[in-house]
């Protein structure tokens, strides 16, 4: 039980927020937005009951702000668990390799990570989702500039923050899947009884909720880049080591192309193109991984860090 008694919901959060000091924002996030929302909701089922004798009756069954925040961080390690590389098992053994493994042991081991992929996916992807954020907030952002003049003006223009911050959720939700980074699974809590012009300031005064549109504006360079980087570095380490080996079946008489196929050095060079080919393969994965790590800082940085306090 806390030291100290809260007499508020207000002040059960602070310590709630006091008691998770140092942990993931994004679980800090979707604590505070869970404990709010269910003292409200048992708050409105009680009426009558002060904040305080509320929060008497429900320290036994939701339990104080430390005892909450323990929970949370042991449900954490299990979340960290499921985010982190799988850890290829030795062969002919059921006896799972040291955690060190599971961060790409040997050069060649990032092939079988599947972040590896889902960094490249989301690379591949970022070109359509970069086109949809872009034009969805310049649209949004030109078409409440100009209504503002009309009495619709204002309401289109709440409603399009709205929008921008849960598309910002949504994208935190593709982050988490494809490169492994932990990222909110619940919004700022707004209570609805706080009446809509104090959810409505809480929303346009939320850093948050601008910097998921800067972040909406960013991710079309970002998806050009992303997308341009993935298929070219791809394209060539693939063509580099299949030059090789179309030419060593052309010589063989296994195929036939139309033209000639030559490459570099000729058959005596091809040994080497095809290493080179295959290590610029492996190293653009590598690179891929990485960028696909930068990335899940650079969006927890905008949607959750830089807001989280």
């Amino acid at each position: 039980m806390s030291a100290v008694t809260p007499k508020s919901i207000a002040e059960y959060l602070d310590l709630l927020r006091a008691a998770l000091k140092g942990a993931d924002a994004s679980l800090v996030q979707d604590a505070l937005y869970d404990a709010e929302e269910y003292l409200r909701s048992e708050l409105a089922a009680n009426p009558g009951t002060s904040e305080a004798e509320l929060l008497a009756q429900v320290a036994g069954s939701y339990g104080a702000p430390e005892e909450v925040a323990e929970i949370y961080r042991d449900t954490e390690v299990t979340v960290q668990k499921a985010l982190r590389t799988p850890v290829p098992r030795a062969s002919g053994s059921s006896v799972k390799a040291p955690a060190e493994a599971a961060h790409v042991k040997g050069f060649f081991a990032v092939a079988l990570d599947p972040y590896t992929y889902g960094a490249l996916f989301y690379m591949l992807l970022s070109l359509a989702t970069g086109i949809f954020y872009f034009t969805w907030a310049t649209a949004g952002l030109s078409m409440s500039a100009g209504m503002l003049v009309l009495i619709v003006g204002i309401p289109f223009f709440i409603l399009f923050m709205a929008s921008v911050y849960a598309i910002s959720l949504l994208e935190g939700r593709l982050v988490e899947t494809l490169l492994g980074v932990r990222m909110p699974r619940r919004p700022v809590y707004r209570a609805a009884s706080t009446g809509w012009l104090e959810r409505i300031k809480g929303l346009l005064t939320d850093v948050r909720t601008w910097l998921s549109l800067l972040y909406l504006v960013l991710m079309l360079p970002l998806g050009v880049a992303y997308f341009t980087l993935a298929v070219t570095l791809l394209t060539v380490s693939v063509a580099v080591a299949a030059a090789p080996v179309l030419l060593w079946l052309q010589e063989l008489g296994y195929l036939h192309i139309q033209g000639d196929l030559t490459v570099a050095g000729g058959l005596a060079m091809s040994p080497l193109l095809f290493v080179a080919g295959v290590l610029g393969f492996f190293a653009s994965l590598h690179l891929i991984r990485f960028i696909g790590r930068w990335h899940g800082r650079f969006a927890k940085h905008l949607l959750v860090e830089s807001g989280a306090e």
